[in-house]
């Protein structure tokens, strides 16, 4: 395997993850719900990652027209349950496909958006996404838990197993 197949099983492993994690919720009700001292219900993590993938690596490393909507990630309420997992698989999609198709010579290139005032590299962009993914998936799988009151453990797949 090279580099970017290494960085497309993880990230598909936590979109996996993140599929399994809305599963995991009986009721819309729950995932909608803002836990005390928290400041975005887990419906909104999810709808950030999808927005945020879809954009940077489905639109900007792909040939996906996705528009992204911040502002609409962090607004949406209420979306039900099967609407939030059809938005998680359309990432999944996405990602897979435009990781699949993309040259191990394109990680070592600029990535082709600027960040603020600043360019970085392809390899390091992907992997800050990686990271990015698993930070919001361990609070969605938090929130989860004190939310419904379930400690269901839907961990990724150990690494051991990649």
């Amino acid at each position: 395997m090279n580099t970017i197949d290494h960085i497309r099983t993880v990230m598909l492993r936590d979109l996996n993850s993140l599929r399994n994690e809305v599963e995991a919720f009986e009721d819309a009700s729950e995932v909608w719900q803002v836990p005390k001292g928290i400041n975005n219900s887990a419906g909104t993590l999810i709808l950030h990652l999808c927005g945020n993938l879809r954009h940077f690596i489905g639109n900007a490393l792909g040939t996906s027209e996705y528009a992204r909507d911040r502002e609409w990630e962090f607004s949406a309420r209420d979306l039900s349950l099967p609407e939030l997992l059809a938005e998680v698989d359309d990432t999944i999609r996405i990602v897979g496909e435009t990781l699949a198709r993309l040259p191990e010579a394109a990680l070592i290139a600029d990535y082709p958006v600027k960040l603020g005032e600043r360019t970085l590299n392809t390899c390091v962009f992907l992997i800050h996404l990686c990271t990015h993914l698993g930070f919001h998936l361990g609070q969605i799988d938090y929130q989860r838990r004190i939310v419904t009151g379930r400690n269901v453990s839907i961990s990724p797949q150990s690494i051991q197993s990649l």
